[in-house]
């Protein structure tokens, strides 16, 4: 038989290490880049976007369309770098254990 104790002092650690995980992810910064590193946009770890970086060559009244379309193809790219490491510090903290479709940490 199980012993239930055990089982809970271990769930109760990894919702620690869970918690520490996500605390460390949202300091860390990533940077997505479009129109090759013409424009970036830099998120934390809770995809907030904290600075963008345009290059004065795109800044232009009439192609306006294409800055916004590179805008949000680099925050694509920096939110897909930001779920990567989301991905890679569950998986350490649990150890590849699968936990079905549970939606971690945020």
């Amino acid at each position: 038989m199980m012993n239930i104790q055990g089982i809970m002092k271990q769930a109760q650690a990894m919702q620690k290490k869970m918690e520490e995980m996500q605390e460390k992810l949202a300091q860390e910064e990533v940077e997505g880049n479009s129109g090759g590193g013409m424009v970036k946009v830099t998120l934390n770890g809770k995809f907030e976007m904290k600075k963008i970086s345009l290059d004065k060559s795109l800044i232009v009244a009439e192609e306006s369309e294409i800055l916004e379309d590179l805008i949000i193809a680099a925050y694509n790219d920096a939110k897909a770098k930001a779920d990567a490491n989301m991905a890679k510090g569950v998986n350490d903290v649990t150890g590849g254990l699968n936990l079905g479709g549970l939606k971690l940490p945020f």
